[in-house]
């Protein structure tokens, strides 16, 4: 089958160079490696576009450390992204004969890491005749697609039975991937990659002043009178009870603002050079991370309106006492996870005082919820050092260059 696959490769290579001809895509010529091929480099990492690279940033900065690295990506977006990390990064050579030898004659990696489970039949096969090791890692697999590639077993059993080093994003997909033809002795440890981000914050210590903080953090419209309402019933039994109210789309401060305004509430606003206030209207972009930090209880919006909620991973990271509506369906097995471990509670716009006031009470309390969250998190990213080591193994050990 791969005999066949080749054929049609070569055959689709050279229409799209005719194609390159005629119309002068640079994108398609670099991803022909048509234009002078990139630099050495010791690890060719590769995800599709934006959500895979991120996912995988902090792999990829910990291997940055110790090896000269190649990034490719899919797309221009993904492309553009990693180049303001300060990478090496290039379109990713398509799947034909040509370009791929060309790309692997001027890299010359020592190893070879994708990002989830992209299934490249040539690229497979020309990395392991140069005796390239393969990785992956976040592989995820559906019930569907696995279904899908159990018809074409002769092109993808070969394909993962080369993989060196796997790490799955579930157990779901390990086992499915498994089931077509990936070694046991390949697998290690899983990793959502989606939390190792939020997993490595750390957050401040706990403090009186982060205790009496309550933190809204992106919420949508229907949402701030009740919160704000909530804030001002707990604020009478607690008078030092701080309120940073950070909209999801901060356009909507001006009318947040009146909202403030209408009840008789001084109106301190970030976008006017605000920071600190018994009530701060967080209406500006990239400073999230700032509210996370001084807030020890944090209420998630979207989800007192049907929005859905949003991850509850990001105060969790910061060690936040978490609270939310129920309109959660977005991360519902999230949510369930974090009641379950005493990290998350539900509440509507009636008991949302209540809670405030017994959380802001009894910091004790808040502090178990707080440390729960993080160590949910902290399980759920899983460990990325026996990852890691064994990818710095392969990496010293791979590549043979009889070219």
């Amino acid at each position: 089958m791969l005999t066949i696959y080749r054929i049609i490769s070569r055959l689709i290579e050279m229409i799209l160079r005719l194609r390159v001809r005629i119309s002068g895509s640079e994108a398609l010529r670099q991803r022909l490696l048509l234009d002078s091929p990139s630099a050495p480099a010791d690890i060719w990492i590769h995800g599709a576009s934006v959500g895979e690279l991120t996912s995988a940033r902090p792999i990829i900065q910990a291997l940055a450390a110790d090896f000269s690295l190649l990034v490719t990506a899919n797309s221009q977006t993904g492309r553009d992204m990693v180049a303001e990390w300060g990478l090496p990064i290039c379109l990713a050579p398509l799947d034909v004969p040509g370009a791929l030898d060309r790309f692997l004659n001027a890299v010359q990696p020592r190893l070879a890491l994708t990002v989830e489970a992209e299934i490249w039949p040539l690229r497979s096969r020309m990395l392991a005749d140069r005796g390239i090791p393969q990785a992956v890692i976040g592989a995820r697999m559906s019930e569907r697609s696995a279904q899908r590639w159990a018809r074409l077993r002769g092109l993808i059993s070969p394909v993962l039975g080369r993989i060196a080093a796997f790490s799955a994003q579930d157990e779901d997909s390990e086992a499915r991937l498994r089931q077509l033809g990936l070694p046991a002795s390949a697998i290690l440890p899983r990793l959502d990659l989606k939390l190792l981000a939020p997993a490595q914050v750390v957050p401040p210590a706990d403090d009186p002043a982060r205790d009496m903080t309550v933190l809204a953090a992106s919420t949508h419209e229907g949402e701030d009178a009740p919160i704000l309402d909530a804030w001002l019933a707990a604020r009478a039994a607690h008078p030092d009870l701080r309120l940073i109210l950070a909209p999801r789309h901060p356009q909507r401060g001006a009318d947040i603002a009146a909202l403030i305004a209408a009840r008789g509430l001084d109106v301190m606003r970030r976008s006017d050079g605000a920071g600190d206030a018994p009530l701060l209207l967080a209406d500006t972009l990239g400073e999230m991370p700032r509210w996370y930090a001084m807030a020890g209880i944090c209420f998630v919006g979207g989800s007192l309106t049907d929005i859905g909620g949003h991850t509850p991973w990001e105060p969790a990271a910061y060690r936040c006492a978490i609270l939310h509506g129920p309109h959660v369906d977005n991360h519902a097995a999230n949510y369930a996870a974090l009641a379950e471990a005493g990290a998350a509670l539900p509440v509507d716009a009636r008991t949302l005082g209540a809670e405030l006031v017994r959380l802001a009470g009894d910091p004790a309390a808040a502090h178990r919820m707080g440390k729960a969250a993080q160590g949910l998190l902290k399980d759920r990213a899983g460990d990325p050092v026996p990852l890691l080591n064994r990818l710095r193994d392969l990496a010293k050990s791979g590549g043979a260059y009889d070219i």
